[in-house]
């Protein structure tokens, strides 16, 4: 026999309540299990991309969250002080010349020559800033030894083939087709690539050609002329020790 005061819509109500709560808890059991396993595939894939990748966790980089690596050079680059003798002129971004994406770290310094016998450094860094150029370099050494900064030190340039991710350009004006530094050019080029090594802790071991990354003829009277090329790097290599003493 059923209560006098049964009522069935309340019954109804009650299991129907009962009910809706066994879903939610279900629901939530299913997200926290998938939660679960999302993370551990993902910490999975970090740690198999660091065994093939041992330079994504030296200790020139600071680890974040899953893995993901700030490098400290960068870090560095973004908070450096460009010195008077560098004139800034940034080209503007597009998806070429410069796309604003960040370097990943920087390891090496490439030294390149222009290709366009006794054109100005202002002459390379508009030719860059026009919106059908595809290449650029953070820096152009001029004839007269001035220096033109086109691209920020955390930033991409499209100067090195696959290397622009980690690396800084600077493109050099020579006055004629055998692609020789003057000495007001090259007096400069060793005083910027010294100032970027010493500022982010490299050796003259990451001053490298564009050569040594693609065996492009680049700068070439330093690929024909071996010797001129360690003479620059001993150079280099001076004036790093200067300013230590």
């Amino acid at each position: 026999m059923k209560p006098i005061n049964y009522d069935p819509r309340a019954v109804y109500n009650a299991r129907r309540r009962k009910r809706r709560k066994k879903i939610v808890i279900r629901r939530i059991f299913i997200s926290a299990v998938t939660l679960l396993l999302t993370s551990v595939l993902i910490l999975s894939a970090v740690g198999i991309y660091r065994i093939f990748n041992p330079d994504s966790h030296d200790e020139g980089f600071i680890p974040s969250v899953f893995g993901k690596n700030i490098s400290k050079r960068v870090e560095k680059a973004k908070e450096l002080e460009i010195p008077s003798w560098i004139d800034i002129q940034h080209i503007h971004k597009h998806t070429t010349a410069r796309t604003g994406i960040d370097l990943t770290d920087i390891k090496n310094i490439v030294i390149h020559y222009v290709g366009n016998p006794n054109t100005t450094a202002q002459n390379n860094r508009d030719y860059f800033d026009k919106w059908d150029t595809t290449v650029s370099s953070h820096f152009v050494v001029g004839l007269e030894g001035e220096i033109i900064q086109c691209v920020p030190l955390y930033e991409r340039s499209a100067a090195s083939n696959h290397r622009n991710k980690d690396t800084i350009s600077i493109e050099v004006c020579h006055p004629d087709e055998t692609g020789e530094f003057n000495e007001d050019t090259y007096n400069s080029v060793i005083k910027l690539t010294a100032f970027l090594c010493e500022n982010f802790s490299l050796d003259t071991s990451a001053v490298i050609r564009h050569y040594d990354i693609t065996e492009k003829i680049c700068p070439k009277y330093y690929v024909e002329n071996e010797d001129e090329w360690e003479a620059l790097k001993q150079d280099v290599k001076e004036k790093l020790e200067s300013y230590e003493k």
